[in-house]
């Protein structure tokens, strides 16, 4: 198998939901954090959060991971085998288990995704080696393979991010992700602090990653045309609450409620 593809998958069902979110509510202040959201995302499925500066796009996107606990509500995850995980019954340790086999999380600033003190290929291989993978040779290997798959020369291999630009520092935690085969990956913002050129580069890499690897994805963006090139579907979230969901083109093309209104039009800044 080549090491840069995911670990061999059994056929999955599409029309089964891969994660069910029920009434999911966590609130620090009146209309601060999010509530009663309810939705399904199934395997391969690309869901999109959007809305401005606080209307509770990260705490649900924190909520959805499990990094943090809410008020009340459920996630439900079907697992590998088929079983289905309450998130939230769960212990926290089976809640880090499921972060670093099945699921990923590329956060905003890569950074804080990334182990910046290390090479680019012990970023990549510690994820392996988080399910158990000891041989130096393929830890080495699915480095190189995968630098490949994200453009990074894997010349640098032992290179420290450090000495990435960031940019390149997004595909490095890319690849930290992705080489262990996810099945759901959330992501927050991954193209926020990039220049335009860079974005553009960024983002064609992740559309091709998600559709070749049949990823579910949830993204969080306040950029309407990242939801337009990522996401199958589309939440809008305003003070708290889910607005309008639906079709990215039907909700983009055709808003219904006045506040993805103004969003579409660009009345409201991110």
């Amino acid at each position: 198998m080549n090491a840069a593809q995911p670990l061999s998958q059994p056929l999955v069902d599409l029309d089964t939901p891969l994660l069910k979110v029920n009434g999911l509510t966590r609130l620090y202040g009146p209309d601060k954090g999010c509530q009663a959201v309810d939705f399904e995302l199934h395997p391969g499925e690309v869901l999109g959060i959007v809305g401005e500066s606080g209307s509770g796009k990260s705490t649900l996107l924190g909520l959805l991971s499990g990094r943090c606990v809410p008020d009340r509500g459920a996630v439900a995850y079907r697992a590998r085998g088929g079983a289905w995980v309450d998130l939230y019954a769960a212990s926290e340790a089976e809640r880090r288990t499921l972060l670093r086999t099945e699921w990923g999380f590329v956060e905003q600033n890569p950074r804080d995704g990334l182990r910046m003190g290390v090479s680019a290929g012990a970023n990549i291989g510690e994820r392996l080696m988080a399910q158990g993978d000891r041989h130096y040779g393929r830890l080495r290997q699915a480095g190189l393979d995968w630098l490949r798959q994200v453009e990074i020369d894997p010349a640098r291999i032992d290179d420290r991010p450090t000495t990435f630009s960031g940019g390149m520092q997004q595909r490095l935690q890319i690849a930290r992700n992705l080489v262990s085969g996810p099945r759901l990956v959330f992501m927050d913002e991954p193209t926020g602090g990039l220049d335009v050129s860079v974005q553009a580069r960024l983002l064609d890499l992740l559309r091709g990653l998600v559709r070749e690897l049949n990823l579910a994805v949830v993204i969080v963006t306040h950029d309407l045309a990242v939801a337009r090139l990522l996401a199958d579907r589309l939440m809008v979230m305003r003070r708290s609450r889910v607005v309008e969901t639906g079709l990215t083109d039907q909700v983009l093309d055709d808003p219904q409620h006045a506040y993805t209104q103004l969003l579409v039009s660009s009345v409201l800044q991110p």
